[in-house]
């Protein structure tokens, strides 16, 4: 049974979904002002991992990743660029589809744009008010009164107090307290037309927080599945979605007995570059479109996924060329076995290690480690056993999406970044590699052993197989 480590409850949990054999998942996206950076990349690959498992898995799978297309860091690039709001918007949407089909993840059944959905934000932010939860301010804003939502802090951990000390924000201008947060920011006048939208508060546009709340609500129903984001989204974005969500169905006197927003919220680790926070200051901020100009997109995807997918990642370029190394030892493993499709035994000892595995909080780790024995035992059979135990291999890797091409294209295509000229083209290696059985079969064995080695410099491996072929694949 799939167990899930539920961030509310700090534990992993059996995963009961709602409705049996049903799976609703809402995971927060993309603001879109700028390209997607590595950080992205991590989240897309993380819950397109989950979901291709839960699907393996049996389940019907309603996946939904929003897309944030107003807030304040939209609006001050749109300003500096001197264009329209949507024009800004739509080209990044553009380059994020673009980035997730590189990258080959699986689209969300539903991509909402919260621009879409300001009507259910402003009837969520209505029923707060009607509940005694939200005010509106000297200043226009309406905010979320945190202390009258008893359960505040469930999500992470923190008091009350804990919190109060920690806040700096002065009490003035709108709000009564430190804690409460924005629910509809009141319009500036220097702010252009296309931000702001009518409401019973005024002219105006919705908080960040509330927009995920209205948005998952209406697609997914007040009480669904699986809530998942980044680690950094735990406080205080899930933490207040918590509270406005629960909020505007049960006021402030929810009971036990009420259900929760979420059952299950899932956090993926941060990461690092070069073991540094990664940010634009430093100069260590990737954008997956130029990682992807040098390294293999399902390299980046493996890269990701042989660390499980709570803990934090270490991002480096000797880590991308680990992972590259590994991938092509399982395709090597493929290479030239007959594997005509992926259909294998569910009872095989190996299915049952790395479903186990997966069902274990989605331990990808563990999983590929069992991916890299079974590449072993590929390489020690023979015959049909080797066949079987190939398929069961590509079977296995295939709901994570990786072995699925021809083991050649992968092994012998390199680096994307070398692809300009910098490595031996393929035209160049045959032709060495007939040299050198040309070399072979006149006995000049130091002429055959120079070109071997030759190549090796420049990062091509030979393999000399049975009736005199010769195989090869990049390094």
């Amino acid at each position: 049974m799939l167990q899930i480590y539920n961030t509310l409850t700090r534990s992993k949990q059996a995963f009961k979904p709602i409705v049996p054999g049903k799976v609703k998942m809402y995971v927060c996206g993309m603001t879109v002002y700028d390209f997607c950076h590595i950080g992205h990349a991590r989240v897309m690959i993380v819950f397109d991992m989950v979901a291709r498992w839960l699907r393996a898995s049996g389940f019907e799978v309603i996946y939904v990743r929003n897309i944030t297309d107003i807030d304040d860091k939209i609006i001050s690039r749109a300003i500096e660029n001197a264009e329209p709001i949507a024009a800004l918007t739509n080209r990044f949407i553009d380059a994020m589809h673009a980035d997730s089909d590189a990258l080959d993840l699986v689209h969300p059944d539903q991509e909402p744009r919260a621009t879409n959905y300001i009507s259910q934000m402003q009837g969520m932010i209505g029923r707060l008010i009607e509940k005694e939860l939200a005010y509106q301010g000297e200043d226009g804003d309406v905010n979320f009164a945190v202390r009258l939502f008893p359960e505040y802090g469930q999500l992470s951990g923190k008091s009350l107090d804990e919190l109060n000390a920690g806040e700096r924000v002065a009490v003035g201008g709108g709000k009564r307290d430190p804690l409460d947060f924005v629910l509809w920011k009141s319009a500036k006048a220097e702010e252009p037309a296309d931000t702001r939208w009518a409401s019973p508060w005024g002219e105006g546009r919705p908080g960040w927080h509330i927009e995920c709340s209205a948005m998952s609500c209406d697609l997914l129903g007040e009480h669904f599945d699986i809530h998942g984001g980044g680690a950094d989204l735990q406080f205080p974005h899930h933490e207040n979605e918590i509270a406005q969500s629960e909020g505007a169905l049960y006021g402030k006197d929810r009971q036990p007995k009420d259900q929760p927003f979420v059952n299950y919220w899932m956090h993926n680790g941060h990461i690092r570059v070069n073991e540094e926070k990664m940010s634009k200051s430093l100069g260590n901020f990737f954008l997956i479109r130029d990682v992807l100009k040098r390294f293999d997109p399902e390299v980046l995807r493996f890269f990701m996924l042989r660390a499980h997918y709570r803990s934090p990642i270490n991002y480096s370029d000797t880590q991308l060329e680990e992972s590259r190394s590994g991938l092509a030892r399982l395709y090597t493993a493929l290479a030239s076995v007959p594997v005509s499709n992926t259909t294998f035994d569910a009872e095989s000892p190996w299915v049952k290690r790395f479903g186990e595995a997966m069902n274990d909080d989605f331990n990808t780790p563990e999983a590929i480690a069992a991916l890299f024995d079974l590449a072993t035992e590929v390489n020690r059979a023979q015959g049909e056993e080797k066949i079987q135990l190939a398929s069961i291999l590509k079977g296995l890797a295939g709901t994570l999406n990786f072995l699925q091409r021809d083991p050649s294209s992968f092994l012998q295509a390199g680096s994307p970044a070398d692809a300009g000229g910098e490595q031996l083209s393929v035209a160049e290696i045959e032709k060495q590699i007939a040299a050198r059985a040309t070399a072979k079969q006149a006995k000049d064995f130091a002429l055959s052993d120079q070109i071997r080695k030759s190549l090796l410099e420049q990062g091509v491996v030979l393999e000399d197989k049975p009736g005199g072929i010769t195989e090869w694949r990049r390094n």
